[in-house]
């Protein structure tokens, strides 16, 4: 992946879409992989899980999942239990997850992207809400 920047993106997710937009807003083309339609392979979720220092459940994503369905709130479950719930049901991958030259992370809340892009934000930047997130000289605020 080099110096690319890559989202694992939902478009029906808004801080997704938050997310997408602040790394555009900082001149950034990403690499928008649709997840949802083609999901990682089992071994690049588990490279990324632990680049970005997280366990699979804490990547599990409850809302809006078969999360309860399938009992995954069972804390007996190992890892690999986990991990194969989610390649069964990507759903259950909890999202943005961004991968860019300083690192991976899971941008939740939306505005934690900033701490990946090796570029400043161009300007002023609002999430969907209307929540300010980026002054008019694209310096943080929160």
């Amino acid at each position: 992946m080099g110096g690319e920047v890559v989202i694992y993106h939902n478009p029906e997710c808004g801080t997704s879409r938050n997310a997408l937009a602040m790394i555009r807003n900082a001149g950034i083309e990403p690499h928008v992989i649709k997840y949802l339609k083609t999901p990682p392979s089992r071994a690049m979720l588990e490279g990324l899980i632990k680049r970005a220092g997280l366990t699979p459940r804490d990547l599990l994503r409850e809302k809006g999942t078969p999360y309860a369905e399938l009992g995954l709130d069972d804390t007996g479950l190992t890892d690999a239990q986990l991990l194969d719930a989610m390649m069964e049901h990507p759903i259950l991958i909890n999202r943005p997850l961004v991968v860019s030259p300083l690192g991976v992370k899971l941008c939740r809340p939306s505005e934690a992207v900033l701490d990946l892009l090796p570029a400043r934000q161009a300007g002023a930047f609002a999430k969907e809400d209307g929540e300010q997130v980026v002054d008019a000289d694209g310096r943080r605020l929160r």
